[in-house]
């Protein structure tokens, strides 16, 4: 009965996100509902208890979304900052070097300086002017979210961390490793997709392709190890988007093209001179969580976002409505990390690792996989699938004896990759195509990728445990 009422939230967010019955809101509110009792049951000082515990855990809760609310804001404003005109550019006539271009490298920088799946939209806008629809399109347009962990600066990455007391970066470098794996595996599928396209792919553009994503593999296992883990998506693909642009089509005029770039170069330079700062004045409300530093990814997010937008006749309107976009998404997180909050201090997610250990023994840690590729398939995040099943397969690590890193990192690997192929992304990414694609057409041409995330979850779990 109480492994029941422990289960019961985790069991109504993914069957009514699942089920497509509820929304992120409304889901999180039954679960938050079906928390409550589960934590009374779980708690060491029982039902008497219950009360301190959820004044606590929410105030709490509320602090850590605010800083993923901050940058998700700050990316979308961003974006409405260098996107005039960008979405409709029309791209060069078809061929297989602009095909990736536009994809996996473009895509994956501009997802990881906004996040919110804008890679994604930029890939299938250029993939759609180039006159390839239908189902083959979205998958394309899908590999520009393979560094969610990293995307709009890694928000993700950053509140999973905090919710289990870990170091970030030390997530972000357990994370890179599948992740660096998955990049370079994805070379056939993007071949496959792309002749499934009409435009075969000759095998010295192959040599060419895999050159560049084992680059952006290198650079991502690089970067973590010597550089703050915010910027590791944007240093990571930036070099290879120029390798790749200028393959596809030479810029005819390299003065356009580095004002085209300057916003993000702007951006970059930035984020690392603002870590050089240490111990930077800020808000710390509570000890024995993150601070939010004036030097904190968010706040040099909004300001140079507003320098961007101040230029612009048309900035204050495009910085409203990049708000008002940014509302629902702020309240979705909000609830995902309150109940996350609920289920690890209310002990519900240390029984629920007991309980999977008990049953599964040594096989345990190799639940945690696809435990989070369904997270994130469902909750269509990375700040999701983190905030919901973090702390239980944290636990379940512990429990079984891995390194405290370990479980986190490829829960972290596991739910942003479900994330980018998830119910939502996929059902907004048809619903832009417009032709009548479905998302079950999507999933057939992409299960090669999912399999791929599961093996290479396991196999890190196998090697590093």
């Amino acid at each position: 009965m109480i492994l029941a009422l422990q289960a019961l939230p985790l069991v109504l967010l993914l069957v009514l996100l699942g089920t497509g019955r509820a929304g992120p809101v409304g889901a999180c509110l039954v679960a938050l509902a079906a928390a409550v009792p589960a934590a009374a049951v779980s708690l060491a000082g029982g039902v008497g208890a219950l009360p301190e515990m959820l004044v606590r855990e929410v105030l709490r809760g509320a602090w850590l979304a605010l800083q993923p609310v901050a940058v998700v804001a700050g990316g979308l404003l961003f974006h409405a900052a260098v996107s005039a005109g960008q979405e409709d550019a029309a791209p060069r006539p078809a061929t297989a070097a602009a095909v990736f271009a536009v994809t996996l490298p473009l895509g994956a920088f501009l997802e990881s300086v906004t996040g919110f799946a804008i890679g994604a939209v930029f890939a299938l806008t250029a993939l759609r002017a180039m006159g390839i629809g239908g189902a083959v399109a979205v998958a394309l347009a899908l590999q520009a979210l393979v560094l969610v962990p990293w995307g709009g600066l890694g928000p993700g990455t950053a509140l999973g961390a905090a919710l289990v007391g870990q170091p970030a970066q030390g997530i972000a470098m357990v994370t890179a490793w599948p992740s660096a794996a998955w990049i370079i595996l994805l070379g056939p599928l993007i071949w496959s997709l792309t002749a499934r396209a009409g435009i075969p792919v000759p095998g010295r553009e192959k040599a060419a392709q895999m050159a560049m994503l084992a680059t952006i593999a290198a650079l991502l296992l690089l970067g973590n190890r010597v550089l703050p883990f915010e910027v590791v998506g944007v240093v990571a693909t930036g070099p290879v988007l120029a390798w790749a642009l200028r393959r596809a089509d030479p810029p005819r005029d390299l003065r356009a093209a580095f004002a085209a770039a300057a916003p993000y170069l702007l951006l970059t330079a930035c984020l690392l001179l603002a870590r050089l700062w240490r111990e930077a004045p800020g808000l710390r409300p509570f000890v024995e969580l993150p601070g939010m530093p004036i030097t904190h990814v968010a706040v040099v997010l909004w300001l140079v976002a507003g320098l961007l937008l101040l230029r612009r006749a048309d900035g204050a309107a495009r910085a409203a409505s990049a708000l008002r976009r940014a509302a629902r998404p702020a309240l979705a997180m909000l609830l995902y990390v309150v109940l996350g909050r609920i289920l690890a201090g209310g002990g519900v997610a240390a029984g629920l690792a007991t309980a999977a250990v008990a049953a599964l023994g040594p096989l345990a840690p190799y639940a945690v996989p696809p435990l989070g590729l369904l997270a994130g398939m469902v909750t269509g995040s990375n700040v999701g699938a983190n905030a919901a099943l973090t702390p239980l397969q944290a636990q379940i690590g512990v429990a079984s004896g891995l390194p405290p890193l370990l479980a986190p990192g490829v829960h972290n690997f596991t739910g942003a990759a479900g994330a980018g192929m998830s119910v939502g992304v996929t059902a907004m990414t048809c619903a832009l195509l417009g032709d009548g694609t479905r998302q079950a057409q999507v999933w057939r041409l992409l299960l090669p990728s999912m399999a791929m995330v599961l093996v290479l979850g396991w196999a890190t779990i196998a090697l590093l445990r």
